[in-house]
């Protein structure tokens, strides 16, 4: 029998976490292991309980969304953070991703897609609905920066987009870890963006891979 996703729920609102909870049921292949009312008790149980996919609200007390997300992200680099929120707008989609969320949906999303969602961030895949994928691209990335991408640096990039570590993409393309962090070093200087995900988004969207 496949291991069931073990899930973390950070949301202040008590009927949100309850109502997830009963969909996230090993039904779904998945389990509830731990509900954090603010931001500082997702951090502590994110680091106490070592879940396998964590579902944050951008808006809650203590430390807020993306704050917590920082802090999860700076303990252990490969948490795996969906953010499930009632904010549209660019600056709290931005915010969630550079903060190192691997996903961000609404909550008016259907059970399906949330499950889909889960399942594709906890196997490294990043997840933002193509609707908002306009807020993570402002400014514009210039075409000769997109275009000055290397043959080996957009072999890092498809491998990058599939959720794989330096080591993966090393073993992979048969480099060093130390050649793929250069390479992942040029691809952000060159896509203009700050981050991994925010690099795999671009890629994704101007079909570079």
């Amino acid at each position: 029998m496949t291991a069931l996703i073990r899930v973390l729920i950070a949301d202040d609102h008590y009927v949100v976490r309850q109502g997830l909870t009963a969909l996230l049921a090993p039904r779904n292949g998945m389990e509830v292991v731990g509900e954090a009312a603010n931001g500082r008790e997702a951090v502590e149980l994110a680091r106490s309980l070592q879940p396998d996919v964590i579902l944050m609200d951008m808006m809650m007390p203590e430390l807020d969304g993306k704050a917590a997300i920082a802090c999860i992200k700076a303990e252990n680099p490969a948490a795996r953070i969906l953010v499930l929120s009632s904010f549209s707008e660019n600056e709290h989609v931005a915010a969630a991703i550079q903060a190192g969320a691997m996903g961000y949906l609404l909550k008016d999303t259907s059970p399906d897609d949330l499950f889909h969602a889960i399942r594709s961030v906890h196997q490294n895949h990043l997840v933002v609905p193509q609707a908002l994928v306009k807020s993570l691209l402002q400014p514009p990335i210039p075409s000769p920066a997109v275009d000055s991408l290397t043959a080996r640096e957009r072999d890092v990039l498809r491998n990058l987009v599939q959720g794989q570590s330096n080591q993966e993409i090393a073993s992979s393309l048969h480099i060093s870890p130390t050649t793929v962090r250069s390479h992942v070093s040029n691809i952000l200087q060159k896509l203009g963006v700050s981050n991994r995900t925010q690099a795999a988004v671009v890629a994704q969207e101007r079909h570079l891979v």
